[in-house]
């Protein structure tokens, strides 16, 4: 212990260790919490001369933010300890050891920080009901392990935990969340990040990810964890963690009907499908419930299997052009009308379509958001579950940097368009409000609590028109959707059923996706877009962020592309 402190003292004199990376390894080490295993990891490094690497692992400590952590499991640099003997998938035998890495002592603290504010929560509303947590995973490496050792922690607090027997998607334990009356719930994912990040997001008992006063509260007792906790947690004990009952699996598939307006056209019109889980999740839920609507559904085999390493990608981004290679390459063999990706936890939908000359069109979030909220609510109306001449008791609702395309399209047919802050939760935030309205009234009309969840789909958008705001579609330009309010985040299985039925129409009436589009563009108007994403990790990615933010700050713009500012703050 003394040599690494050694060595790492003479590197941040000679100005190869930061300082703040430092102090946070040596707080680290002081603290004696780590097995033998991790203090070997971080001597291998200091003898090798691995300062970046450790400058990333340490030069800041993971935040927990507002809906969780995310970060490196896998290091740049892997340290002999580390290592082990890899599994056959490429995952080493421990996650990354760091501050700044999500690994088992990160993930600890996480746990006992948001199960001990569940536990006041439930204190401070005079319940006495035993913390009941829900936890899902995706197919990345250690999402198992850190799914069991959260489930361990909580269990050894005194809580009840759920997972699944298996990967399962981010939408998929929102509802559970909610279907089995759970207190909090946790996804193990990074999203559509490279393969070496793992994160951990965290949910509350509507099943939506924590808004205040929630999050603050989380991030408040995570913070207060002290590294000498951590050790009785480190054994992964699951002696008492409980499987979700195949029951509420069952419950999440028949919710996804409620996401299909015509219950038959997909059988009519038997569109062809080319569908890609690109390695992740998606592929648990969408072929069986896309088969047993009547798509003709033809899965990319060479990207089924559930692999952490996504071998046949860049990235297992559906954003990504890229990501889309072999599905379009199967594509054009069988003349596939669609083209659906999901990324690996399977909230985010990426699509392509059939052009008349039999070539495909990559289609971004915005224009696969506006298309679907243009259909749905045309069809809401031949339907009636809407009013024909439109209704403010109706909403779509999307985030700010959402194509303004989508407040036209509500303007043009009279119906109401919410706008939120960045991100899926503060979508959940209005759904929650939206059945509170429906709750009270109920409960003020009949004199007992109301069991909301129960109340067939239709039957609700009956008595929120009534008594609050029916929820049409909601998304964000970062290629996530939702139709229903029975799961509240995005939804990677419910958008594949809405952009095959969408498909299925499009087919009925002869045009393309491409000429449908037209239309809404010659109805609402014209709205272009473009997207540049630029990435800086680690330690020297963060300083890069850094300047380019002071020097904003010291010399803000007077214009931007031509436009004048007139405030910069």
């Amino acid at each position: 212990m003394s040599d690494i402190l050694t060595l790492a003292s003479q590197a941040r004199d000679a100005g190869k260790l930061l300082p703040a990376a430092h102090d946070n390894l040596a707080e680290w080490i002081q603290a004696k919490f780590l097995p033998d295993w991790a203090l070997a990891a971080l001597n291998e490094l200091a003898t090798q001369n691995a300062w970046e690497e450790l400058n990333d692992r340490f030069f800041q400590k993971l935040a927990f933010g507002t809906g969780g952590m995310r970060g490196l499991t896998i290091g740049r640099v892997v340290a002999p300890s580390e290592l082990g003997s890899p599994s056959d998938l490429g995952t080493p035998a421990h996650p990354a050891v760091g501050a700044n890495n999500l690994n088992d002592f990160t993930l600890i603290r996480a746990t006992v920080g948001l199960y001990r504010h569940v536990a006041d929560w439930l204190a401070k509303n005079q319940e006495t009901k035993t913390p009941h947590l829900v936890i899902a995973h995706d197919v990345r490496h250690f999402s198992r392990h850190f799914c069991e050792l959260a489930a361990s922690v909580w269990t050894r607090l005194g809580g009840e935990a759920l997972i699944f027997d298996g990967p399962r998607s981010t939408p998929q334990l929102s509802f559970t969340v909610r279907h089995m009356c759970a207190d909090a719930g946790i996804v193990i994912t990074a999203s559509h990040n490279p393969p070496q990040y793992n994160g951990y997001k965290c949910y509350f008992n509507d099943g939506a990810q924590v808004i205040p006063p929630h999050d603050i509260g989380v991030i408040d007792q995570v913070n207060a964890v002290r590294l000498d906790e951590i050790p009785p947690f480190l054994a992964n004990d699951t002696s008492k963690t409980k499987r979700v009952p195949v029951s509420a699996e069952d419950a999440y598939r028949s919710q996804l009907a409620d996401n299909i307006l015509d219950k038959d056209i997909i059988a009519r019109a038997k569109p062809s499908v080319v569908y890609t889980n690109i390695h992740g999740t998606g592929d648990v839920m969408i072929l069986p419930a896309l088969e047993r609507f009547g798509a003709n559904v033809s899965p990319v085999e060479a990207q089924r299997t559930h692999d952490p390493r996504f071998p046949t990608v860049k990235s297992p981004n559906p954003e990504n052009a890229e990501a889309f290679t072999l599905a379009l390459r199967d594509a054009q063999k069988i003349k596939a009308d669609i083209v659906i990706g999901t990324d690996p936890d399977d909230d985010r939908v990426g699509a392509a379509v059939r052009e008349r000359d039999g070539s495909y069109r990559l289609i971004t979030g915005n224009t696969i958001g506006s298309a679907l909220a243009a259909f749905r609510i045309t069809r809401m109306k031949e339907l009636g579950i809407i009013p024909a001449a439109g209704t403010q008791r109706a909403t779509l609702v999307k985030t700010f940097v959402t194509t303004p395309l989508q407040d036209a399209i509500a303007e043009g047919e009279k119906i109401h368009c919410v706008n939120t802050l960045t991100g899926f939760k503060w979508i959940g935030a209005k759904l929650r409000k939206y059945q509170g309205l429906v709750e009270d009234q109920l409960r003020a009309q009949s004199g007992s609590p109301v069991d909301y969840d129960a109340i067939p789909w239709l039957k609700r958008a009956e008595l929120l028109q009534k008594h609050s705001t029916f929820f049409i579609f909601g998304g964000e330009e970062s290629y996530g959707y939702l139709g229903t309010d029975g799961v509240r985040d995005k939804d990677g299985n419910a958008a594949a059923l809405m952009i095959t039925e969408l498909a299925a129409w499009l087919k009925e009436k002869q045009i393309t996706f491409s000429e449908y589009l037209d239309q809404i563009y010659l109805r609402y108007g014209f709205y272009a877009e473009d997207l540049l994403n630029i990435v800086m990790e680690g330690a020297s990615g963060a300083a890069k962020i850094k300047s380019i933010l002071e020097s904003l700050r010291a010399n803000p713009p007077t214009e931007v592309d031509g436009a004048k500012v007139s405030l910069f703050q």
